[in-house]
């Protein structure tokens, strides 16, 4: 019995990552579900007993997407070794990194800008990572890295909205982009305008004290 519903589990997975595969290329609307099965190695049977539709697959990829920011998100919330500021560039870098090499994460960025998924912008990974950047916005503050006037509020729809556009722009340039360096450098002009003079002079001394790491994805999952 378990080793049934590891099968399935695996079964499961590898559906759901063909699925990002072929609605980060393609779109949701020509995403073809031939392909979906062809890249994922499963039957049509086995696809149907998980998923009902392309629609129901599409609402799995987001829900892993959700997943992957979560876990990106608490994880660094957790570092009580880092400053606020220097966890917000951590996990920054890190949502850099998974929209440069997850593909669930890719699948996310281009299902919600589809007619059919613009509700779950609301629910999705960019609600959690809102809701971290303030948090930490609010942690800056009370360690004075952020002056006393700044508002976590303005600071965090700025500073996604910032992000987003990066990320656009990269789409509509085309070719390899960085987005590393431009959310590090949205996240920069934003916090230069915030910070308090100790924090800056600091900054200019050391730079940003941690960077993201590949291994930490875990993109096999």
């Amino acid at each position: 019995m378990a080793r049934q519903q590891e099968r399935a589990r695996r079964t499961r997975a590898a559906i759901i990552r063909s699925a990002a595969v072929e609605f980060g290329k393609s779109g949701y609307a020509a995403a073809s579900l031939n392909r979906i099965l062809e890249g994922s190695r499963a039957t049509k049977g086995a696809m149907y007993f998980h998923f009902d539709s392309k629609e129901d697959l599409a609402r799995a990829v987001l829900e892993a997407a959700v997943d992957r920011y979560r876990a990106s998100t608490e994880r660094w919330l957790g570092r009580g070794d880092l400053g606020p500021l220097d966890v917000l560039h951590g996990m920054i870098d890190e949502i850099a990194l998974r929209l440069e090499n997850d593909i669930i994460i890719q699948a996310e960025f281009r299902l919600i800008i589809e007619p059919e998924f613009y509700r779950d912008i609301q629910a999705g990974g960019g609600r959690i990572l809102g809701r971290s950047i303030r948090l930490l916005a609010v942690r800056a503050i009370e360690h004075k890295q952020l002056r006393s006037d700044a508002d976590p509020d303005r600071f965090t729809r700025t500073l996604a909205a910032a992000l987003a556009g990066q990320r656009y722009i990269s789409d509509v340039l085309g070719g390899p982009a960085d987005l590393r360096s431009r959310f590090a450098e949205a996240l920069e002009v934003i916090v230069d305008a915030t910070a308090t003079p100790e924090w800056a002079e600091e900054f200019k001394r050391t730079g940003w004290k941690v960077s993201a790491r590949l291994e930490d994805l875990n993109l096999a999952l």
